[in-house]
């Protein structure tokens, strides 16, 4: 094969970064088939890497893992709108726009209680509705994937390399360290908040699911 088929490292990326339960599990097989017919290249290397380590780890330990990393840490958190907007009244504006877009495309997606701007959520709509809108949505979103892989990559995640692979898609190379990251563009230190925390400073961050409800976003 010639070239790598972003649309299928962008599914991939897209279940790799699901929350591993059984269903997810079963489908690794198809994982492995589905980059075995792409070129070897680094997105397909690290994802390779990757659904190996879903397949040696015992299902239970992953699950562990996951909610750790994602769910109860927002250093790692997957929702792209958070590192652009943080806790503030903009952060609304962006992911009413990200949900315009899926409209606007005819995608109808089962957001699984999750918000429009999830990672999984925009890597699917890559992949299967609008590969060039979805990929210039990535493109868009440059600053906050290579603060979540700066940050997977320092806690030592796996994760790490599923977002390096993502990343790899895009243009032009990858920032070094945070600050390069924030100088793409779009990520700023969140400043307005919605809401003050319980304990009158630190607002709290809503939205981190630690299991998946099947529901339809309308």
């Amino acid at each position: 094969m010639s070239r790598t088929d972003w649309r299928v490292v962008h599914q991939v990326a897209a279940w790799c970064l699901g929350y591993p339960d059984d269903r997810l599990l079963d489908r690794l097989p198809l994982l492995r088939d589905a980059l075995a017919e792409q070129r070897r290249s680094e997105p397909v290397r690290l994802l390779s890497r990757f659904v190996e380590h879903l397949a040696r780890a015992a299902g239970e330990d992953l699950r562990t893992a996951y909610v750790a990393t994602f769910d109860l840490d927002r250093h790692q958190t997957l929702y792209l709108s958070y590192w652009t907007d943080g806790d503030t009244r903009r952060r609304g504006e962006t992911i009413a726009g990200i949900k315009q877009r899926y409209r606007s495309s005819g995608w109808l997606v089962d957001t699984h209680g999750d918000l429009p701007d999830h990672l999984p959520m925009v890597l699917e709509y890559a992949a299967l509705a609008d590969p060039a809108g979805g990929r210039a949505l990535l493109q868009e979103h440059r600053p906050s994937l290579e603060l979540i892989r700066i940050a997977l990559t320092e806690r030592g995640s796996p994760y790490a390399d599923v977002l390096t692979a993502v990343c790899a898609t895009l243009p032009g190379r990858s920032p070094k360290d945070r600050a390069e990251a924030m100088a793409l563009g779009r990520a700023v230190p969140p400043t307005e908040t919605v809401g003050i925390g319980p304990d009158g400073g630190v607002p709290v961050l809503l939205g981190f699911p630690t299991s998946r409800p099947g529901t339809v976003e309308g």
